[in-house]
């Protein structure tokens, strides 16, 4: 009890250090423009310092589910280019997202569990079963708050590596796309321009093609056990 009342307060610190000294002005489109130049130059002088200390902040801002993900993917490409970009942002949102996701179990699970057991108990037998297609989908979806997909996650009884392993694919190709759209960080006027509808859609029938697959062959051998 006491290691979670202690990491509560700390989390309610940090969260609140965040919005008292307005560190929210420096996670925003215009100041990365702004200060784009000044961050390259950083990054040819000190590349390991640079990388390390962005790799850091992503994790804390992810982990903590403050807002800023977005334009810091944007400034992982703009900083380090498409691949090394891509490589730093992946693993360093599925860390920050799979330590909301330990927080969220930690700190509220029980609690949940306790209370809305019997009423959950289909949706908790659901993720034991297919929780890696449903979380591979919600992650494709740009509808989904990338923040509470981490802490609903954590309320079920999904395993940790499994959490890790499908948000480490299932959000690669929309890192992809914000960080290439961050290699052309002049041309973004809006964090809402980046995702085309035709991205949407494709994102969309990606991430329901391996669980519609799923049902369909579930149902062919069901079909195949009752004629046999």
């Amino acid at each position: 009890m006491k290691k979670k009342i202690i990491i509560i307060l700390v989390i309610v610190t940090m969260v609140a250090l965040y919005f008292v000294f307005d560190l929210g002005q420096y996670l925003n489109l215009q100041y990365l423009k702004a200060s784009r130049n000044k961050f390259q130059a950083l990054y040819e002088t000190h590349r390991l310092l640079v990388i390390l200390s962005y790799a850091l902040i992503y994790i804390v801002v992810t982990s903590l589910s403050l807002p800023g993900a977005a334009v810091m993917t944007l400034a992982g490409g703009a900083l380090f280019g498409l691949i090394t970009g891509t490589i730093i942002v992946s693993f360093a949102s599925t860390i920050g997202a799979t330590l909301a996701f330990l927080v969220s179990r930690f700190v509220l699970r029980d609690w949940v569990q306790s209370r809305f057991g019997e009423r959950i108990k289909k949706i908790n037998e659901g993720v034991e079963r297919e929780g890696k297609f449903y979380l591979f989908t919600l992650r494709l979806i740009p509808v989904f708050p990338f923040w509470l997909i981490n802490l609903a996650m954590g309320l079920t009884p999904l395993r940790t590596w499994t959490f890790y392993w499908v948000s480490q694919v299932g959000m690669l190709p929309g890192t992809v796309v914000y960080v290439n759209a961050g290699t052309q960080l002049a041309k973004i006027k809006s964090l809402s321009g980046i995702m085309s509808p035709g991205v949407i859609i494709s994102f969309v029938a990606l991430g329901l093609f391996p669980l519609i697959a799923k049902k369909a062959i579930g149902f062919y051998k069901k079909r195949r056990e009752a004629n046999a």
